[in-house]
């Protein structure tokens, strides 16, 4: 499935109401993300299942593609276009085998034989990170820009940053070759999401320059 993964929003409900919740994922859209991972680590499968509906009802409308974390039977429930998988997640092969060859999937990746594993089992992108410490309560081990530069070179497949990732300091990231970055706290807390989506989209394109 051809996709855009240069402003890649993961969600995250924590504080919010659902109502302001959903708003903040439209406002996200507004500002021109252009991949929305919903995660959710704490909710029951009937509240995932609910929740990821009802944003799918707002990605459509954009034309935004949605992947599920962790959970491809919510993905295939709402007939999401994608899912991701971390290294503690059903293989990457199995969910590739469940979703289908026209489905996204996606997954984590930390070191270069991840990447490599990730990649034969048929992953279509990877997150790599946290770059930086993050506020999220998904564990986190920090990986080096250079380790990132190396899993870019090692597959042909597209990889996003991931982790503390922001308008003011994604700087780090020049010439590393990524096809995109990853951000949750910079968007989702943000006094206003569209704004701050479009911030770093201007932020990235201008990394993307010689």
């Amino acid at each position: 499935m051809n996709f855009d993964s240069s402003i890649y929003f993961i969600t995250c409900s924590d504080g919010f109401s659902e109502e302001e919740f959903l708003r903040r994922v439209e406002e996200a859209c507004k500002g021109g993300v252009t991949l929305i991972q919903l995660r959710e680590k704490d909710k029951t499968t009937r509240e995932y299942l609910s929740l990821a509906q009802k944003v799918h009802e707002i990605t459509r409308r954009y034309g935004i593609p949605l992947i599920i974390d962790d959970r491809v039977d919510v993905a295939l429930a709402v007939d999401a276009e994608g899912v991701h998988v971390g290294q503690s997640d059903m293989p990457v092969s199995i969910a590739r085998s469940l979703m289908g060859k026209d489905k996204i999937v996606g997954a984590t990746a930390k070191t270069v034989p991840q990447a490599l594993e990730a990649y034969n089992q048929g992953a279509d992108y990877l997150g790599v990170g946290a770059i930086y410490p993050t506020t999220t309560k998904v564990k986190t081990v920090l990986t080096s820009v250079d380790i990132l530069k190396e899993i870019v070179k090692a597959v042909p497949i597209k990889v996003n940053a991931i982790g503390g990732l922001n308008k003011d300091n994604i700087h780090v990231l020049k010439g590393s070759g990524i096809s995109g970055v990853c951000a949750v706290s910079a968007i989702m807390k943000a006094d206003d999401p569209c704004k701050a989506a479009k911030e770093l989209r201007e932020a990235f394109y201008e990394l993307q320059k010689d």
